[in-house]
């Protein structure tokens, strides 16, 4: 990790001679992970870097775009991601007809209840900062469904995309009818990304969870590491109606001998999750204990940081994200990382720092505080619980001036309604209530009278359609003057955002 790239020894056309070289100076590393590490490396050296991330458009060939929106209609006639069946049977039928294809790298996986992704992006970034080859699965997506899987850094192109669903449908077809109930569109994308993962293949891939842990369909992972991002209250009538139980549901994913990255943690949760390791002879490292946050300090664009990781303190650390919640996350993908490679517990050393600090400088989170435009400044953050709103509304308040904000806010009808908007009361002037397309989305009237009793009548306008309620809100902020620091924060759902994205030509 702190060593040369093999391009910088010596001529790299040998990948055998090169190969071996890294092995060889592995010596205070597993075995298995030196032999993954110096193939990637390898790889690397002819494939060249990962591409930067980014949010991908509709394939601009007309054929491909057709091909991918069929795929896309078939996987939109199943099940829906909050219809559920609580077990893994289907995913493991499936597979197990796929030649058990998640078995085949060693994996991190993430559970909690906000904050996964965002992390899962930190993690992956330090993986690929060391050399690793990185297969990463989170959900829901902003704007692409393709965001969901991604290979080096980046969401698989729609190409792939649809030959990976076209190269497990018949094992798909074959698990339906041999089920009581065809696989989800949860599933199915699971198989395509734990398959397309195999594929590449990957060094290691990062695993969000959909929803809880033990029935997961991502739960037929046997993950080396498990990480638990805060937990509070959100889809309580699936996982239960205290973080203790739904931090039993979320202890699923800890697996016999793994390590557990556990991040700060209502007390009930905690002892729950520290229950759960006891059982199976898990390791746990703890935010605020085993590591934590030195210093953090606001910078133009993000924040500097110094945080103590499971080997030792990274100092410099400039992550272009804001909000102290994105600071809990970098040290707990920084911690994950750590423990992925055996540091704190097997080996007694830490990362390489400066590639520590590359990897978080390039970290990207589309969607979570993002600025989308100036004059007047638009932000957007897929906060939808009443504990994600409250982190958004404390980093905007801390990272911008706004003389006045704004807020447009479209929900799902199945979420804290009422919690969410109290927690962005104290921080909105005005509140723009809207909806988006999806089927689940509130309805903009109901928001509305919601939003009435927490904000006032004077405070509250509604725009039943989006793109009118982008227009007002910017239209509200104009009216300080150009100069005045109003802003316009979107914000209730990761699909208002997405919509959002789209309608302000942020790509």
């Amino acid at each position: 990790m702190s060593e040369p790239r093999p391009s910088d020894r010596h001529d790299a056309s040998d990948p055998d001679d090169t190969f071996a070289e890294i092995v060889d100076e592995e010596t205070q590393r597993d075995p298995d992970l030196a032999v993954i590490e110096a193939g990637s490396r390898t790889l690397r050296t002819h494939s060249g870097p990962p591409q930067g991330e980014a949010v991908p458009d509709r394939p601009a060939d007309p054929e491909t775009d057709r091909a991918l929106r069929e795929v896309e209609q078939e996987l939109a006639g199943r099940w829906g991601e909050t219809k559920l069946e609580p077990s893994v049977t289907r995913i493991a039928a499936l597979m197990d007809v796929l030649g058990e294809p998640q078995r085949a790298y060693p994996s991190i996986h993430i559970t909690g209840t906000n904050g996964k992704t965002s992390t899962a992006r930190m993690i992956e970034a330090l993986l690929s900062a060391l050399d690793l080859r990185t297969g990463r699965y989170t959900s829901p997506h902003v704007q692409s469904i393709t965001e969901r899987i991604s290979l080096d850094g980046a969401p698989i192109d729609a190409e792939r995309f649809i030959e990976t669903y076209n190269d497990i449908k018949p094992y798909i077809e074959m698990v339906d009818a041999q089920q009581p109930y065809r696989l989800s569109f949860f599933e199915v994308l699971t198989g395509m990304a734990y398959a397309a993962f195999a594929d590449a293949p990957v060094d290691v891939a990062v695993v969000e969870v959909g929803m809880g842990g033990t029935w997961d369909a991502t739960n037929v992972i046997d993950a080396s590491v498990a990480v638990v991002t805060p937990i509070s209250l959100d889809h309580t009538d699936r996982l239960g109606s205290t973080p203790a139980e739904i931090a039993g549901e979320k202890s699923g994913i800890v697996k016999q001998d793994a390590t557990v990255i556990l991040a700060q943690q209502p007390v009930d949760a905690a002892q729950v999750m520290l229950k759960k390791a006891v059982e199976v002879d898990a390791t746990v490292a703890r935010e605020g204990m085993e590591f934590g946050i030195v210093s953090r300090e606001i910078a133009v664009g993000g924040q500097l940081l110094t945080l103590r990781g499971l080997g030792g303190e990274y100092d410099n650390i400039f992550l272009p994200l804001y909000g102290a919640h994105q600071a809990h996350n970098a040290v707990v993908a920084l911690a994950a990382v750590e423990a992925f490679f055996g540091i704190g517990a097997e080996q007694a050393r830490s990362l390489d720092v400066e590639a520590v600090r590359k990897a978080f400088l390039s970290v990207l989170s589309p969607g979570r505080l993002e600025v989308v435009r100036s004059s007047p400044t638009v932000v957007l953050d897929a906060a939808h619980n009443p504990a994600g709103a409250l982190a958004a509304s404390e980093g905007i308040s801390e990272a911008f001036s706004f003389s006045r904000l704004i807020g447009v806010v479209g929900t799902s009808g199945d979420k804290d309604v009422r919690g969410l908007l109290e927690a962005f009361e104290p921080i909105f002037a005005e509140i723009v209530v809207t909806q988006n397309s999806s089927p689940r989305a509130m309805d903009a009237d109901e928001l509305a009278a919601v939003a009435v009793e927490v904000f006032g009548n004077e405070r509250v306008q509604v725009e039943p359609r989006l793109d009118d309620a982008l227009e007002a809100a910017i239209t509200l902020a104009e009216e300080e003057a150009e100069y005045a620091g109003a802003g316009v924060l979107v914000t209730g759902s990761v699909i208002t955002v997405g919509e959002a994205r789209l309608l302000l030509g942020r790509r």
